[in-house]
């Protein structure tokens, strides 16, 4: 007989993961960091989050589902769902998980990957201290995923300004992640220094 245990937990392994679930493993290590997050700021924080691991891990994608190009910059949004009540304040909760059966609300585990935790951790390690106008004014960058979806959409079709994890590495390839970028390698890579915003 097969442990279904087992295979859920293969099957999990295999996947990406819930954005809720990132986003509480996220608030974890700021809450230790004492950094304070609102939902706007914990939006750019996962878009980073996400683009990082997916160039640094070969394409594998880190959540499930795509973000959006919003006004004020990339958003997830079931994320944004379940954090809105919070509104502008510092989230104090995590997300949890709504049972539509039975209507109890249940704690999302947090990703089991050391991968996932370091590259939350770096990412607030070099981001989690900028205010939310500084990581709007970051993720708005000329030439990057939200301002490439949002000027495409004049001739494009783009239900929902939907970010394709296609787009943030061909976009992200050409841009730092601010001046500290070695910190989020972990090395320092002989490379050639793409253009910025400004050119």
């Amino acid at each position: 007989m097969i442990n279904f245990r087992i295979r859920a937990e293969i099957v999990a392994d295999s996947e990406n993961y819930d954005a809720r679930a990132v986003a509480n493993l996220m608030l974890e290590v700021a809450w230790e960091k004492k950094i304070e997050i609102t939902n706007l700021k914990l939006q750019k924080l996962l878009f980073l989050c996400h683009a990082v691991f997916l160039i640094q891990k070969g394409g594998k994608n880190l959540i499930k589902g795509n973000f959006e190009a919003w006004q004020y910059g990339p958003v997830h949004p079931e994320v944004y769902n379940a954090f809105k009540n919070f509104v502008a304040k510092p989230i104090t909760e995590h997300a949890k998980k709504h049972n539509p059966i039975t209507g109890e609300l249940s704690e999302f585990d947090f990703p089991n990957d050391s991968d996932v935790r370091s590259t939350i951790t770096n990412v607030l390690n070099v981001y989690g201290l900028k205010s939310a106008n500084e990581l709007i004014e970051l993720t708005h960058k000329k030439d990057g995923p939200w301002d490439y979806v949002n000027k495409m959409s004049s001739s494009h079709a783009n239900l929902g300004l939907r970010i394709d994890n296609s787009v943030i590495k061909e976009r992200y390839k050409y841009l730092w992640f601010g001046k500290d970028q070695n910190t989020l390698n972990g090395e320092n890579p002989d490379v050639e220094k793409p253009h910025s915003s400004s050119d």
